[in-house]
């Protein structure tokens, strides 16, 4: 462990480094970030999710750098340049800009104007005129004409000697530091138009002539103009006004005012233009990209995380319908654990006859797979099928709902996918996905690539190694926020458990099939591969229900047990009376069950898991209508007020479904009526919204809506897991649209006794 690596995590992330070194200790035995965060709140001091992975992104980037300084090192010693005042820096170097610096100098590099100069003998002239004490350029230059060896006559001798000091200054660390300070202050963004571009740019005309503080410009901005550059429609520049670089490095080295700091100025004024502006142009594209990539990326993992903790239906009986017009809509029936019962294509768009045909097929399903729910994809066709199903007698009963279908598609192409069902059609694996996303967004969605859901801004243009890893610690932290069903989770959901990973969780998989479901947690020791290590990494988020302990259907950990079979025997009752009994919970004094290992943050999780085992921390599930009348562009007019669903959150602004297809702009000076900097702060993703329709494109299909007349339902509670931000439940009260006629008819909520029936997950 690198002490000196604790020191500057702790300094940096306001922690202790006792809690930095329980962290990093755990890390290097192998702990997963759930784990520690959720069972070593003792070691830690009770560090969460984000601290934790705060730590150990730290240590890796720390790791990073002192490699490239072991490299940089070898380097120079390789070459004779490796002095004790040289190492000392390159030891001290605490950043990667500041070790790349005092290499430069040094590091091997393509031939230069300067090498040329060097190599006819003239970097004595330029110490000389470097150093300002008043002498006569030409006058000393003169002494380095040699028209064989060296300089052709005096022009050429001092031109060379201005080569030397340009790259002298370029590379001298400190004036690098002030010009990167600089350029992150003061460089302004501009971009133009390329030439003949008008047309074919169109989707970029508003940065055809932009103009913007770099410092300020926000992350999908950036995004934008870059992607513009690159698609050779937008010329683009970063840098700060040149008279306040050029001052600023003439404070730095010009220091005389004879002909000899003229020469100096003149070397100074070109190597600026030639060579130090074009190498803190491209750190600043860099530190640009890697700003608005990580906002990007935070945007695209807060929404993720919305929509991974969406509440579920639950375990119930639901037809899915992947919706076609000419087509026709495929169905499929599935079981309460998710389980294709049946499939068929049914024609509601096409001829009467056909029609006829579905409604009977349509009735005969519900009744023969004792159909509790419906989930209808929200594509082509989504909202045509949805009224078509309300209106049928079969249905009148049921929930019928609209499913989000962002990436269906792609799951239905999926390795996955064909490999559990290789003989059906792609569009019934999609109606699957449908079914089973109402019934457990979770469960289904890690199936798909997050990267394919389609709730970031630009995330096809950000660093993919980034937007992965964080991605992934998103869908582990969920997965094992909500634990896993070791008796029915899909081998991607187990994957993602802690301490298994895809090889473990297909082990999992391959001995449920061949000895059947687990009993009990200790049953995991029997898979093969699967160790100690793993097993103590994975036995608390994993749930077996009705397992042979009581405790096997809770996130109370295998190695708590002992310490809750003590609190039964001292309230002399057994453990299942002990689960879900409040007053006995509350006699129990937890300061008589302190050890050393484990203490009262513990404890206290132990008591609240006992209060409510297994508990999901997802809200419960609500159910969602559209406005009735309101299905295509054409049926919008400005003033409607109408519900929504937030559908994906950006920088600048929400996108919303309101049931046409096309979803609308909420622009993030219409989320409120007072200033908004980050829209995440007012709403969230599958937010339950009421807007105003401002303005319809018809021939660019863009629909613009506000939020500041209609507010957002009031917010809901935040799972525990999720970062903080709006969340709203949906309002009981329905507006109908301004300008424009909305039938009423009363609304049943089919969800209230189906719920009621069913015990909370």
């Amino acid at each position: 462990m690198n002490d000196a690596h604790i020191a500057a995590i702790a300094a940096e992330s306001e922690l202790r480094p006792a809690q930095v070194a329980a962290t990093a200790a755990l890390l290097a035995e192998g702990a997963t970030v759930p784990f520690i965060a959720r069972y070593r709140k003792e070691a830690t001091g009770s560090l969460d999710e984000i601290q934790v992975a705060l730590v150990r992104d730290r240590l890796a980037a720390l790791a990073a750098l002192d490699a490239r300084r072991e490299a940089v090192l070898k380097s120079l010693e390789q070459h004779g340049h490796l002095t004790d005042e040289v190492k000392a820096a390159i030891d001290a170097a605490a950043s990667l800009s500041q070790l790349e610096d005092l290499y430069l100098p040094y590091r091997p590099k393509r031939r230069t104007r300067a090498t040329a100069a060097r190599e006819k003998g003239l970097a004595p002239l330029a110490e000389v005129l470097l150093a300002q004490t008043g002498c006569a350029p030409a006058g000393e230059a003169a002494a380095f004409v040699d028209p064989e060896q060296g300089a052709a006559d005096v022009q050429e001798a001092l031109s060379g000697a201005r080569d030397i000091i340009a790259e002298t200054i370029t590379e001298n660390p400190a004036a690098r530091a002030d010009m990167r300070q600089l350029f992150a202050a003061q460089a302004v963004i501009r971009s133009t138009v390329a030439g003949g571009q008008e047309t074919a740019g169109a989707k970029f005309r508003d940065y055809f002539d932009w103009t913007e503080p770099a410092a300020k410009a926000p992350s999908h901005r950036i995004l934008a103009i870059r992607r513009g550059e690159r698609e050779d429609i937008l010329n683009v520049s970063i840098a700060p006004p040149e008279e306040a670089a050029l001052a600023l490095l003439e404070s730095r080295f010009i220091h005389g005012s004879g002909e000899d700091a003229e020469q100096v100025r003149l070397a100074l004024r070109d190597g600026y233009r030639r060579l130090l502006s074009r190498a803190m142009e491209t750190e600043a594209r860099l530190a640009l990209k890697e700003r608005a990539d990580r906002e990007a990326i935070r945007v695209f993992a807060g929404n993720l995380r919305q929509l991974l903790l969406d509440p579920p239906l639950g375990p119930k009986r639901v037809m899915g319908i992947d919706p076609g017009f000419r087509t026709g809509c495929k169905v499929v029936c599935l079981d309460p654990q998710g389980k294709l019962l049946h499939h068929d294509t049914l024609f509601f768009h096409t001829s009467e006859k056909r029609r006829e045909e579905a409604v009977r097929k349509m009735a005969t399903l519900c009744e023969a797979f004792q159909i509790e729910a419906i989930a209808v994809g929200n594509g082509t066709a989504g909202r045509e099928t949805e009224t078509i199903v309300k209106g049928l007698p079969c249905a009148q009963n049921l929930p019928i709902l609209l499913v989000n279908e962002s990436g269906a598609s792609i799951y239905s192409a999926s390795e996955t996918a064909r490999a559990e069902f290789p003989d059906l059609d792609l569009t019934v694996r999609g109606a699957v996905s449908i079914g089973r996303r109402l019934m457990d967004p979770l469960a289904e969605l890690v199936k798909i690539d997050p990267k394919s859901i389609g709730v970031g801004q630009y995330q096809h243009d950000v660093d993919p190694g980034a937007l992965k890893d964080a991605l992934d610690d998103v869908v582990v932290s969920c997965v094992n926020a909500v634990g896993v069903d070791l008796n029915t989770a899909s081998a991607e959901l187990l994957a993602y458990v802690s301490g298994l990973g895809p090889r473990l969780a297909r082990n999992i998989l391959l001995f449920r099939n061949e000895h059947g479901p687990f009993g009990s947690r200790e049953a995991l020791k029997q898979v093969p591969r699967l160790g100690p290590k793993a097993f103590e990494q994975a036995a608390g988020f994993l749930r077996v229900k009705n397992g042979a302990h009581p405790l096997d259907a809770s996130a109370v950990h295998p190695e708590s047990y002992p310490i809750v079979d003590r609190m039964a025997r001292d309230l002399g009752c057994s453990l299942a009376d002990l689960l879900g009994a409040p007053q006995m919970q509350r006699r129990i004094d937890l300061k008589r069950y302190v050890t050393a290992t484990v203490g009262l943050p513990t404890l206290t999780d132990i008591l609240q898991e006992l209060a409510k085992p297994g508990r999901d921390p997802r809200e419960t599930f609500e159910a969602f209508e559209f406005a009735e009348g309101v299905a295509t562009l054409e049926d919008l007019q400005p003033g409607m007020k109408l519900p929504g669903i937030v559908t994906n959150v950006t920088a600048f602004g929400a996108f919303v479904d309101i049931g046409v297809h096309q979803d609308g702009l909420v622009h993030v000076s219409e989320l409120a009526e007072r200033f908004v900097k980050d829209p995440a702060q007012v709403v969230r993703l599958q937010q339950r919204v009421k807007v105003t329709v401002l303005a319809v494109d018809l021939a660019r299909k863009r629909i613009s809506l506000s939020m500041k007349s209609a507010p957002a339902e009031a917010p809901r509670r935040e799972p525990a897991t999720a970062p903080r931000g709006g969340a709203a439940e949906r309002s009981k009260e329905r507006r109908r649209p301004a300008g424009k006629e909305t039938p009423k008819r009363p609304f049943n909520n089919p969800f209230g006794a189906l719920l009621d029936r069913s015990p909370k997950r």
